[in-house]
This record gives structure tokens, C-alpha cells and sequence, in this order.
């Protein structure tokens, strides 16, 4: 989602006590931090219906930031950002994402400064997973999978497709698969996301055997957001899927307008070429 597409309410100087820093004084004395956050949500409903309940109460975001502060404690102002961002996201599901700036008055260094902050920018993201089995009881392996990844509080499966039968791809001798594909709202980046999509699959007892051999469960990142990702161990978009019905057709039934940010196809488009081919 482009920044565009979402509004923006701004809490600034927001004065704090909070028991976060190296030294055991700061940890047990306290002190002053000062808290800059941008909210970034839909608030053109609210606006057309004078409506609070279609934003975000941005005096509850201030007071659950306040208490989060004095209520836990942390070595690194980085912990402390990374930690209440997320909170933050989970507690106000309206939110798509949040700037927030911890700034420290009166960091021990030695030297005189105004202060010292960090700034971090965090929100949920959009991925395409695909699913697929082709051991035992298939339909169970993928269903429980599914809800596996549902458990979690920074994974939300938004939608699932179909689950369709398809001839295995790459290694013909094995048994047919069950394919689909999962609409997943994440707070975790691509390689975090990879992670645990890996213990999932390990929670069916997959193992990786042989390239394209048969799996119990089957889990991969096809899109992320509009993200271009290049890496030995994880491609983003998945430089396959384009030759791949098992994956074009529950994606289009899904997101059939969703463009593939290299190619410049829709998934549709990508769908029809490779059944003509």
C-alpha cells in the first residue's frame, strides 16, 4: 500500500518516564524520554461522518504509549521503539503503520547535546503465500498449517483459496498435489516471514530430501507488498511463478489484478499466456 493511500495523525513532544538505559542508575532512578509518532490510517470515513470510531483515538494511542513506557524497561532506546511500535499495531488494529521516534534528554555520554533519538518506521504488510501437500491426509496438513500461522499475533490470514489437485511439478514420479494460496497481513519482514513460514512446515514434519520431491507441506513467499527481494535464500518475487499454474490460478482467484512488479503483468494476464502456451 503507497503512503498515499493513507492519512496521517501526528503526536508530538509526547513527555514520558521511563526506566530504559545501560547503566543500572537509569534502570532504577528513571528519567525523561520524549515520544514523536505519526499514525498512519484511513481517516476519510471519520472525516465524512464526524465519527470517532472509524479512526484511532489518538489520546488512548498517547496514554497506551505512556504506560508502556513506565511499565516495562529496556537497555537500548532501539529495543524500546521496536518493542512499543509493535504494541502499538497490535493494540490499535485499525493503524496500518506508525512512525515512532524515542528521544532520550539526557543520554550519559559525557558531552553536551540536546538529545539523542531513534526513529523507526513500522506497519503490516501484505504477502502471497502459497500452500501445498502431497503426503498423507494433503487437505489436513495445509488446513493446520494455515492455522498455525493464524496463532500468531503478527500474522493474520485475511483470505484462502481454493485448494486445487495438481500434477507434481519438476519431479513427476510422486504423488499429486493439493495447491492453494493464503492472503497473509504480517508485521514481520520478508526473511522473518521466511522463518517461520520454515517451522511451520517443520510442525508437519517436512523434510527436504529432494528438490521438488514430495512434502508434507509445501509453504512459499510469492509476492510481499510490491517488494523486490534478491537474495541466496530468499527471491521475491518468486522467480518461478509465472510458469507455474498451481500457483496462477488460486492467486487469480484471489488477486487476479495484482501486478507482478518486474514483469509488469497481471497475475490474470500471467495466467492466460501460460495456458495458451
Amino acid at each position: 500500500m503507497s503512503e498515499w493511500d493513507l492519512d496521517r495523525i501526528h503526536i508530538r513532544n509526547l513527555e514520558v518516564f521511563g526506566r530504559h538505559g545501560v547503566f543500572p542508575e537509569e534502570n532504577r532512578l528513571g528519567q525523561k524520554f520524549i515520544i514523536n509518532a505519526t499514525l498512519y490510517i484511513h481517516t476519510r470515513e471519520a472525516g465524512l461522518k464526524d465519527d470517532l470510531t472509524k479512526s484511532v483515538h489518538y489520546g488512548e494511542v498517547s496514554h497506551f504509549m505512556a504506560r508502556y513506557m513506565t511499565e516495562h524497561t529496556f537497555g537500548l532506546i532501539e529495543a524500546v521503539a521496536e518493542q512499543m511500535a509493535r504494541a502499538v499495531l497490535l493494540q490499535f488494529p485499525a493503524m496500518q503503520k506508525i512512525t515512532l521516534e524515542i528521544s532520550k534528554p539526557w543520554a550519559p555520554i559525557g558531552l553536551p547535546l540536546d538529545a539523542v533519538s531513534v526513529e523507526i518506521t513500522r506497519g503490516w504488510h501484505s504477502s502471497y503465500v502459497a500452500v501445498g501437500s502431497n503426503l498423507g491426509d494433503r487437505e489436513t496438513y495445509i488446513r493446520r498449517g494455515i492455522a498455525s500461522l493464524n496463532s500468531r499475533e503478527d500474522c493474520v490470514v485475511e483470505r484462502v483459496s481454493s485448494l486445487i489437485p495438481t500434477k507434481p511439478y519438476g519431479v513427476e514420479e510422486q504423488p499429486d498435489f493439493l495447491n492453494g494460496m493464503v492472503e497473509l497481513r504480517t508485521l514481520l519482514f520478508p526473511e522473518e516471514l521466511l522463518g517461520v513460514l520454515h517451522e511451520v512446515e517443520q510442525e508437519a514434519k517436512r523434510e527436504r530430501k529432494v528438490h521438488w520431491g514430495p512434502r508434507t507441506l509445501d509453504l512459499d513467499i510469492i509476492f510481499y507488498d510490491d517488494r523486490v527481494v534478491d537474495k541466496e535464500n530468499l527471491k521475491i518475487p518468486h522467480p518461478d511463478m509465472q510458469n507455474r499454474e498451481f500457483v496462477l490460478k488460486p492467486l487469480a482467484e484471489l488477486v487476479p489484478y495484482l501486478r507482478h512488479p518486474l514483469i509488469g503483468k497481471t497475475v490474470e494476464q500471467m495466467l492466460a499466456e501460460l495456458s495458451l502456451g
